[in-house]
């Protein structure tokens, strides 16, 4: 898939086929993940893969939606501590660096021919408590992985954007 073919097709998919998603396809999306840019390369982060029953059962707990039927989640996280910090103004960028490797994954699941969406509506502390292993990372994004559903479309509101005069200014 071409890049801008990747980004234009790309929706929040919410309904996901019953089927598994392949190893090889998933070291991919990770992969991309690892090759995220971060500021000063300190690579702040630490993505979760969350797929055996029980597991994935733990997480949809800490989640508002009963649509959750994937194969796969991946959970994002990034830690303040040896991060870059922004030395005019000492703002430290493990949220920005998450924020990045986040996205290579999301594009990189759709380059697959997979679906996802961004998930930030989770209860953090109970994420932590079901995984400590998470417990000393800023969780940013649950993503979970699968092949839509035949019945998967975009919401309504997928078209709506800005106009690139809103969005964009030239100096």
């Amino acid at each position: 898939m071409k890049f801008y073919n990747v980004v234009k097709d790309r929706y929040s998919c919410r309904s996901f086929a019953p089927r598994p998603v392949e190893a090889e396809k998933l070291e991919r999306i990770l992969e991309a993940g690892r090759l995220a840019p971060t500021a000063k390369n300190v690579q702040p982060v630490k993505i979760w893969v969350i797929q055996s029953p029980e597991a994935l059962k733990k997480i949809k707990s800490a989640t508002p939606f009963k649509w959750l039927t994937c194969p796969v989640i991946l959970a994002v996280g990034g830690t303040q501590e040896g991060a870059f910090v922004r030395p005019s103004d000492n703002r430290n960028f493990e949220d920005v660096d998450a924020s990045i490797v986040a996205t290579h994954l999301m594009l990189a699941i759709q380059s697959e021919g997979l679906g996802s969406t961004w998930i930030g509506f989770f209860d953090e502390p109970k994420v932590k408590e079901l995984f400590p292993e998470m417990k000393d990372y800023d969780l940013i994004a649950l993503f979970p992985i699968g092949y839509p559903a035949e019945d998967s479309q975009p919401s309504e509101r997928h078209e709506v954007r800005k106009s690139k005069s809103e969005l964009v200014k030239y100096l």
